[in-house]
Order: structure tokens, then C-alpha cells, then sequence
């Protein structure tokens, strides 16, 4: 059970926005000074770690969360709501830049993908946050992949790789079910594909 523990924490949701940054700078050609690279990967890093980790510990602080965990939808529900207006306040600043419009998709992607968890809600459905945090970045590598011509086949087979891995984990520990696995992957990974399919051919 610890193994499953440590996969857990290592690969928690809050730290895939910051490995989506980090690998978009890395897989593609360097079209912008480093210094608006750190920059960027500064702001990600507050809006997406610093910010979320400082809500769960205000929530527990003043017992509107039993643990850390965010078991139940009711506990739940507003971090989600609070992490769907960072993502979209974050889309629209990397876009305003217009130099990592990929970048600012990808956010947008979260955000819509965060608002679906947010509405199966009120149909009691749970999702898994960290099969859908993998899965939206499978989702973001393969845009990469079609958008620049590039043959990512190998990251790509290791990403599903940890998603396996991740999943199991997630199973194994009773957080979740079979099928809110299946729904996180699916919204996870549908939502960045929908959102570049649209805003590329709108914007």
C-alpha cells in the first residue's frame, strides 16, 4: 500500500499543469526568451501549486474540509470551482501574450474539463482528479504531436504507461471506482482535443 501511497502524492494534480509547461519549453523550438519561459513557468507554478495548496489548508484550517483528500463531492465543490476560474483567468493571460497559444489551450482545456467534473455534481458522480489530470496531458501532447508535425510516440506510450500506473494506485488505495477512472480519462483528454479543435479554427 505505500507504493501506492507515493504514487499518489508524487503524482498528484496539482503538479501536471507545471509538467505540461515544462515539457511544452522542452519539446518545442525555443521561440521566446528565457526569461519570459521562467516567467511563465512562475505564474503556473503559484496559479496551479502555490494557490490550490493555500486553499486545502485555509478549508482545513476552519474544518470546511474533513482531511486533505477532499473525499466526498461536497468537499469538493469548491476547490473545483476555484480551480476552474484560476485556469480561465490563466488561459486568457498566456493568450493575451500571444506567443504560447498552445500554452493558453491547454489551460482552457482544464478549465472545461474542471466545469464537466463540476456538473456530473449534481448527478453524484465522482471523477477521478488524477486520472484526469494524466489524461489532459496525454490529451495536450497529442495536440503538440498534430500541431507541429512531431513524432511524440514514445513520451505518449509513457504517459499511458503512468496513467496505468496511477490508476491501479488509485484503485488499489479505494478512492475511486472503475468508472470514475474511465470518466476522468474521458473528460480529461476530450476536453483539451474539443478546446484546440474550436479555438483554433476560431480565434
Amino acid at each position: 500500500m505505500l507504493f501506492y501511497k507515493v504514487v499518489s502524492y508524487i503524482f498528484h494534480p496539482v503538479i501536471f499543469s507545471i509538467i505540461a509547461t515544462l515539457l511544452y519549453f522542452i519539446i518545442l523550438p525555443s521561440h521566446i526568451t528565457k526569461q519570459s519561459e521562467y516567467s511563465i513557468l512562475t505564474m503556473v507554478f503559484l496559479s496551479t501549486y502555490v494557490a490550490p495548496i493555500l486553499l486545502v489548508l485555509f478549508l482545513k484550517r476552519f474544518k470546511m474540509i474533513a482531511n486533505f483528500h477532499l473525499h466526498t463531492i461536497d468537499e469538493r465543490k469548491f476547490p473545483i470551482l476555484f480551480m476552474f476560474v484560476l485556469f480561465i483567468l490563466l488561459g486568457k493571460t498566456l493568450l493575451a501574450a500571444e506567443i504560447v497559444k498552445l500554452l493558453a489551450y491547454s489551460f482552457f482545456g482544464c478549465a472545461l474539463a474542471l466545469l464537466l467534473v463540476y456538473i456530473g455534481f449534481f448527478a453524484k458522480l465522482k471523477t477521478s482528479l488524477h486520472a484526469l489530470s494524466i489524461s489532459g496531458l496525454i490529451g495536450f501532447i497529442c495536440v503538440l504531436s498534430f500541431e507541429y508535425k512531431l513524432n511524440l510516440l514514445v513520451l505518449l506510450v509513457f504517459l499511458f504507461f503512468l496513467f496505468g500506473i496511477i490508476s491501479i494506485a488509485r484503485l488499489k488505495l479505494e478512492a475511486h471506482n472503475n468508472n470514475e477512472i474511465y470518466f476522468g480519462f474521458l473528460i480529461g483528454f476530450i476536453s483539451q482535443l474539443a478546446v484546440y479543435s474550436y479555438l483554433s479554427h476560431n480565434m
